[in-house]
């Protein structure tokens, strides 16, 4: 019987670096779900003040905004999603280990391969907020008619 509780406690040791891929997983769907509500949050903004003023045409920015938020709210959610995923993915690679040590079976096959589709929707997840975030520092460019008529020049740096 302590050669059972040995094989136990050694699983669990392995099973430890999973767990804190875990709580990594956890605080980027933390920031993502942060990201998501400010989204949200200035979609209904400026929802309700093209209600309240006149047609949308009168405000092609706004229309254009309403556009790239609805683009960052379409990434997040593809991150948020991808990385749900991944932590459902190392769920079950501790799942698999203790399966397999209590049934006496080599699941190592399975756990590396589901090792790398967690790696691989990781990746994925990370680009798309990657991505997220290039759609964002687009929406925060500065109109260039108001640079000229200010007089300032574009630069790329300072």
């Amino acid at each position: 019987m302590n050669g059972m509780a040995d094989d136990i406690a050694h699983i669990i040791q392995l099973a430890v670096a999973p767990v804190f891929l875990i709580a990594g997983i956890g605080a980027l769907l933390n920031v993502l779900t942060n990201r998501l509500g400010r989204v949200v949050d200035r979609t209904r903004a400026l929802e309700v003040e093209l209600s309240i003023e006149q047609p949308l045409e009168t405000h092609p920015r706004w229309a254009k905004e309403l556009v790239l938020l609805d683009r960052r709210m379409a990434w997040i959610n593809k991150a948020i999603t991808l990385s749900t995923l991944a932590m459902l993915l190392v769920c079950l690679v501790i799942v698999t280990l203790f399966t397999g040590q209590l049934m006496s079976f080599d699941l190592s096959v399975l756990i590396s391969v589901l090792f790398i589709l967690t790696m691989a929707a990781m990746i994925a997840a990370l680009g798309s907020f990657l991505w997220e975030i290039h759609v964002a520092a687009a929406m925060l460019r500065v109109r260039t008619d108001l640079l000229e008529r200010m007089q300032v020049k574009r630069s790329r740096f300072f």
